[in-house]
């Protein structure tokens, strides 16, 4: 069985045929860099960064292009509150974005395109729709004709009559149709803007994407991503000029990933609901959170909650516990042995199941279960006295790490080298948890006790749960 994608356009499974069998492109909506990124950003990001490893351990070669809108209203309200200027703040907060990017484990994409380094590719997108009679132009803006893109609200799958209320468009009545939006603003005082054809101004939020993409990755891109909020009218504007400028498909599968919820509402600044990335990053490890941002299928809504983050946290614990005391037994295979013991049966068929669950539209809820159904094999190997154990233990750290790794949920390479020092507190931290549980067990309360307040002098707060005490580290 080959790979599926779900494609938002065709709202259904479809066969990943890449456009090029040598290279996958992909392009993802980036950040409005007005403020750090919260969550639910997060998780778009890391489904990206996901899709992106997965394809390449299938043995593709990807391109990957995630933009950062480095100039829009957003940008500039913050910048007159703050009483900076609008490119001082992009900045700021495109570092913290990355930052916060390496720190959630996220691989750099091979192109970070700037929608100010790409003004010239969008005034030439601009002119050719204007050549076209696709766009006019007002009093030094120009506005794309919604009414001649005949497919326009395919992506969103809305009625004309729908349009409207779900574009957010500005009421200007110099416009020929409410629905057309602008793709070039008039310079108002104050505000950055660039010479153009039609006048000083600066570009609409999506010509910037449309140019970009196109600039870096041909006029036809395999696999566009973006959050679910962006799909009208974001992207559906994206297709409708990027369309009618060169006439070829934009984008040949759409991946929309959910919202992030916090108390049954969609995660989000402007809902005021919002946890930034950074903060949680303070709280908990990365593999927690990368556990936790992928516990569900991407399409589905996930919410953000304290017990969930227990789970994944006590998850991540079981899953390094188990790829630790594997580590000595890297290495040990034994060549020509042609038996097959049942923990290496095991072996095989979680390697099939999570080729199966990402394959399957990068299902990376059932990876992880076919992750832990394994981990939960090798515990129960690992307390057997077998004289035969280590080669195929061996086998099985392989295997774990291997998959592990294209999800993020257990770095081998954090954990070498310079992360011995990590991997030595987590075992003495442990260590003090298994010396605590045995005073529990005892009802030796008052070391008990003293393990936790000690242990919360030094910023690692435990947590006494069913499945037993976990830690993390608090800031």
């Amino acid at each position: 069985m080959g790979m599926k994608i779900y494609n938002s356009l065709s709202r259904q499974l479809e066969d990943f045929v890449p456009l090029n069998p040598e290279q996958v492109s992909i392009y993802s909506c980036g950040p409005t860099v007005y403020d750090y990124i919260h969550m639910g950003n997060a998780r778009t990001a890391l489904v990206t960064d996901i899709i992106r490893r997965y394809l390449e351990y299938r043995g593709h070669t990807v391109k990957l292009v995630q933009n950062l809108t480095d100039i829009d209203d957003k940008i500039i309200n913050r910048a007159a509150e703050l009483g900076i200027s609008a490119k001082q703040l992009a900045m700021q907060n495109g570092e913290a974005f990355f930052e916060d990017s390496q720190r959630l484990g996220i691989y750099p994409a091979d192109v970070h395109p700037k929608a100010t380094e790409h003004i010239p590719e969008m005034i030439s997108l601009i002119q050719t729709l204007i050549e076209k009679d696709v766009a006019y132009v007002i009093d030094g803006s120009v506005y794309y004709r919604v009414n001649r893109f005949a497919e326009y609200g395919k992506l969103s799958n809305r009625k004309p009559e729908d349009l409207l209320a779900g574009a957010r468009v500005e009421i200007d009545e110099r416009k020929e149709d409410p629905r057309d939006f602008d793709m070039w603003k008039a310079a108002k005082p104050g505000e950055p803007s660039w010479q153009s054809p039609w006048g000083k101004g600066r570009p609409g939020w999506h010509i910037e994407c449309s140019a970009m993409a196109m600039k870096h990755l041909g006029t036809t891109l395999d696999i566009h991503v973006g959050g679910e909020d962006l799909r009208f009218p974001h992207h559906e504007n994206e297709i409708a000029q990027s369309e009618m400028a060169t006439g070829c498909t934009f984008a040949r599968y759409w991946v929309h990933i959910a919202f992030l919820n916090i108390d049954g509402r969609r995660m989000g600044k402007s809902e005021q609901n919002f946890i930034l990335l950074r903060d949680a990053l303070d709280n908990y490890p990365t593999e927690v959170i990368r556990h936790f941002l992928i516990s569900a299928h991407y399409r589905h809504p996930l919410d953000y909650n304290r017990e969930s983050l227990m789970k994944s946290d006590g998850a991540f614990r079981r899953l390094s516990n188990c790829l630790d005391a594997l580590k000595k037994y890297d290495g040990q295979f034994e060549e020509g042995d042609t038996t097959i013991s049942p923990l290496q049966q095991a072996v095989q068929e979680m390697k099939s199941q999570f080729i199966a669950a990402m394959d399957t539209d990068f299902n990376t809820a059932q990876a992880l279960g076919a992750i832990f159904t394994l981990v939960s094999k090798v515990n129960r190997y690992l307390s057997a006295d077998d004289e035969n154990a280590p080669p195929v233990l061996a086998q099985a750290y392989h295997a774990l790490t291997e998959t592990c790794q294209v999800l993020g949920v257990y770095d081998t390479q954090a954990r070498d080298g310079d992360g011995d020092n990590v991997e030595h507190r987590d075992h003495l931290i442990n260590l003090l948890l298994e010396i605590r549980q045995d005073a529990r067990s005892r009802k030796d309360w008052d070391t008990s006790d003293k393990i936790r307040d000690r242990l919360k002098q030094l910023n690692i707060e435990i947590q006494d749960t069913r499945e037993g005490a976990t830690w993390k580290i608090v800031s």
